[in-house]
């Protein structure tokens, strides 16, 4: 039989009720003939509060011993689906990050994936069980117990669909698929049918929350596709797959409000407070505070660098679009406001531009590249 991998978000196991509910999509599956590893978040914002319960005992939390706090989400999510599984006469167990066999660097917080060893995986697959794998965390070669960053289920994922040689991963959430932009901010936003993973990542990396950019990276490096779609919903979704170079298409708008904009920062700062540049735009650091949880710590450790927190990145994603001056001036002219930078990729324009204009910027490069085409 082949095997499917099947990630659930936070919003898919947000409660009792859900969780039912994609143990019944689960069941459902795995009597179709497939082997299934199912991999889950934390339920609803168990992470975020987490989080808060830690910032109250620390405003600059430990990051070891942070991740060993964060780790106990996933475990009841994944503790919860097995025993719903277990209802429905399905037999499954579950694993920790560790116990499944996800090794990785020892970057507390914002951990990579090194490599991936399913010995025990395998096992239960072969004695017909349905596999729960408690998504974003792992262990390093160390032994420490790690997470891999905000959105690291995905990563999770498709770490373990390219070990086991998987079918197909499907990202499952309460979206149906990848969409031009963010539908609470644009009103007239499409659904696409396929990216490749090069567009992805890239809409990822301008700040697109469909699917974790370290998870396309992995996906794009093993051959690995990803069909994005709706836990409770029945529909095509969105396939992102490895595709042949198109003429220009545009791929969406993006926004990421979530970034610290660093002039002369010392490495070994950004580095302690799990700050690493996600980009360099010429003599800008662009820092995702996503994983960043002690900013007030990390301010304070940067006061000799040139630091901007009131800065959004909104980009325009699309294949061969930084291949001529034509689309950086229609973007310029649809902006309505000097960027304070810009930066030009083959599949990426992007402007950093005041946060309190961000929402406006991108409605109107949506309006001037998605809505007029």
């Amino acid at each position: 039989m082949g095997v499917i991998v099947q990630k659930y978000g936070g919003s898919s196991v947000a409660d009792v009720d859900k969780i039912q509910r994609v143990a019944e999509r689960v069941a459902a599956t795995r009597a179709g003939g497939r082997q299934v590893v199912v991999v889950v978040s934390a339920m609803g914002d168990t992470t975020d509060e987490l989080l808060a319960l830690a910032r109250k005992v620390s405003p600059n939390p430990h990051r070891r011993e942070l991740d060993m706090l964060l780790t106990a989400g996933e475990r009841i999510s994944m503790a919860l689906l097995g025993m719903a599984l277990h209802e429905r006469k399905v037999e499954a167990v579950s694993f920790t990050g560790s116990q499944s066999g996800i090794i990785t660097d020892g970057a507390h917080t914002n951990a990579r994936i090194l490599e991936v060893r399913p010995v025990r995986i395998l096992e239960e697959l072969a004695r017909d069980k349905v596999v729960i794998v408690a998504g974003y965390q792992g262990v390093s070669r160390e032994k420490e117990i790690t997470t891999l960053g905000r959105g690291g289920s995905d990563t999770t994922a498709v770490a373990l669909a390219a070990a086991l040689d998987a079918e197909v991963c499907e990202i499952c959430s309460d979206v149906d698929g990848v969409y031009t932009a963010d539908p609470r901010i644009v009103s007239n936003t499409k659904r696409l049918a396929e990216l490749s993973h090069e567009e992805m990542q890239e809409l990822a990396l301008a700040g697109a929350k469909v699917l974790n950019a370290q998870a396309v990276e992995f996906a794009r490096d093993r051959g690995i596709t990803i069909h994005a779609r709706s836990t409770f919903q029945s529909g095509p979704g969105t396939v992102v797959k490895k595709s042949a170079v198109r003429e220009l298409r545009i791929s969406g708008v993006a926004l990421d409000s979530e970034i610290l904009v660093v002039r002369g920062a010392d490495p070994a700062v950004l580095s302690k407070h799990g700050a690493w540049p996600r980009e360099m735009w010429d003599d800008r650091a662009i820092i995702s505070l996503e994983n960043v949880h002690g900013l007030p710590a990390l301010l304070d450790d940067l006061r000799g660098a040139q630091c901007e927190e009131d800065l959004a990145q909104v980009a325009v994603v699309g294949t061969g679009i930084g291949a001529s001056k034509e689309p950086l001036d229609r973007a310029r002219k649809a902006l309505d406001l000097e960027p304070r930078s810009v930066l030009i990729s083959p599949l990426r324009i992007a402007f950093l531009v005041p946060r309190e204009s961000a929402r406006d910027c991108v409605r109107r490069l949506h309006a001037e590249f998605v809505e007029r085409n």
